[in-house]
Parts: C-alpha cells; sequence; structure tokens
C-alpha cells in the first residue's frame, strides 16, 4: 500500500490521528517504535536540526524534500511533512507536490504565507491574497499523481487579519478541493472550539508547546471536533531540554553515564534493522566460504 493510502487508512480508522513531530530519521523511528499511526515532519525541526537555522523560511523546498525522503524511507508509517508556502508560486506548487510523493510522503500542508515565511506562533508574519493562496491549493490538488495524497491548507491569517478572515480561507480551500484545513495559531479556547464548528470540512490542529494557542488535552482536542493533531515540537523541545540537561551533568560530574537508561550501540542498531543487515552479511560470507 502507499503512503498515501496509509495515512488515508488512518484517518479512516482512527477518527483522531495524533501525528508527533519528528525531523530526522531517529524521531521518526521513536514515532513509529511508540505505536503511532503517523508522522508529522515539522519543518521547524528540520531547520534546526538540519541547517542550524531558525523556522523563518530558510529551508529550501530540495533540503525539505530531502529530510522528509530519509524518514520516509526509515519507517513504515505516512508521513505529513510541513511544505511551508509551496516555495513560490503556482509554478512552484506543482513541482513541490510531485517532489513530496515521488519520495515517499503521504501528505503535506501548505500555507498562505509570503515567501519566506515566518513560524506560524510567531509574530510580524503577512499573507499573500485570498485568491492567491486559493490558486495554489487548486495546483497542489491537481499536481497530485494520487487522489490519496493528503493536501492540508493551512492559513496563518488569524495572526495578521482575523479569525474570520481564517476561517473564510479555510472554507475556500476545502471548497478548491483540499482535503484538511488547519487555522494556525487559535488564540483562545473559544476559536479552538470554533474551527471545527464554522470550518466546513475535517480540521487539523498545530500544537506548540509555549506557542500561542491554548494547550489542551488530546481528549478535549478530539472532542472540540478536530479529526488529527500535529504535535509540532513534542520531541523537539523535550531532547533539546534533555539534552542540555546531560551535557550539563556530565561536565559537572566527569561520569561518562549521562542518563541512567541510555540505550547500548547494539539496541541503536536494532531498532534501525540491525538484524536483516546481520543475516545479509552472515548470508555473504557463507557464500564466500563455499
Amino acid at each position: 500500500m502507499r503512503a498515501a493510502s496509509r495515512l488515508r487508512a488512518a484517518l479512516e480508522r482512527e477518527k483522531f490521528l495524533v501525528a508527533p513531530g519528528a525531523y530526522d530519521c531517529l524521531t521518526a523511528k521513536a514515532v513509529e517504535r511508540a505505536g503511532y499511526s503517523a508522522i508529522y515532519m515539522t519543518g521547524m525541526g528540520t531547520s534546526v536540526s538540519r541547517l542550524g537555522l531558525p523556522d523563518y523560511g530558510l529551508a529550501t523546498m530540495s533540503e525539505m524534500v530531502a529530510n522528509a525522503s530519509a524518514m520516509a524511507a526509515a519507517v513504515e508509517i505516512p508521513i505529513i511533512a510541513d511544505a511551508d508556502t509551496g516555495y513560490g508560486n503556482e509554478l512552484n506548487m506543482a513541482r513541490t507536490v510531485r517532489e513530496y510523493e515521488r519520495h515517499g510522503v503521504a501528505g503535506i500542508h501548505v500555507e498562505d504565507q509570503v515567501f519566506p515565511k515566518k513560524c506560524g506562533h510567531l509574530d510580524q508574519k503577512q499573507v499573500i491574497p485570498q485568491e492567491a493562496f486559493i490558486s495554489k491549493i487548486r495546483t497542489a490538488v491537481d499536481a497530485r499523481q494520487s487522489e490519496d495524497f493528503v493536501i492540508i491548507a493551512r492559513t496563518d491569517a488569524n495572526g495578521v487579519l482575523s479569525f474570520q478572515a481564517a476561517l473564510d480561507r479555510a472554507n475556500a480551500a476545502l471548497e478548491a478541493g483540499a482535503t484538511m484545513a488547519l487555522v494556525e495559531a487559535p488564540t483562545s479556547v473559544e476559536q479552538l472550539r470554533a474551527v471545527p464548528q464554522q470550518v466546513s470540512g475535517p480540521c487539523v490542529l498545530n500544537v506548540l508547546v509555549g506557542g500561542k494557542s491554548p494547550l489542551l488535552s488530546l481528549d478535549q482536542i478530539a472532542e472540540m471536533g478536530y479529526r488529527a493533531v500535529l504535535l509540532s515540537d513534542l520531541l523537539l523541545g523535550t531532547l533539546m531540554a534533555r539534552c542540555d540537561e546531560v551535557l550539563a551533568h556530565v561536565r559537572a560530574s566527569h561520569e561518562p553515564l549521562g542518563f541512567p537508561n541510555a540505550l547500548s550501540p547494539k539496541a541503536i542498531f536494532q531498532r534501525f534493522g540491525a538484524e536483516h543487515w546481520d543475516r545479509l552479511r552472515n548470508e555473504a560470507t557463507e557464500s564466500v566460504v563455499k
């Protein structure tokens, strides 16, 4: 089954899909091992981990696709990837969809910010006109090879224009063929509740710790009517904080054991298919001996 078909099946099966954010093969494998049905390739995590740069639209389409491709090859569960603004006009949007799809990604979200964009939970953002955004969404829908490939229309208009403008853009994008809608950064519980009530189609919520939206439990988000949630910075923020703690502890104590439950090299490699490669090595060695 293709990645996009697996994502569609997960959305149908689970009714409320939780996709933790991952940014490399290591974190993608951790999400899969934990039993989740989908992964969100976060643009913030990609920019920080691969480029050492903030999420200011500095990562190129090729860099984002390369990261998504490596992650998709490392896991069996489907990946939803951040595709920023589509990296240009409608021509760029069409190529972006084709490249992500060709490299095994199951779906993307596309936003209405100007290029280069900024993280949706930061201030001083700008958005393109609604007509231009909807034109990009139509292009994305037309460019996909499989109708199962998920196109999530994300609007940042709530932080630039108004909440009503964001709702209008989400509804217009769904009418243009988007699979799901994502109103970025609702600023109150009332706004969070209103999105799935006033958007005529399935809605996704992007959750960031310390972002502009109130932090609710996953059960509360599901009860509001959202179909999926992206936990963008779940691993990024946690792992960065834990790295600081472990490194400070080792530097102060001069003890090399930074964390009591740290995995051994053997255990790490087992997570990434060591048994398969050992079997191939042994078969090759036996063949030479014969």
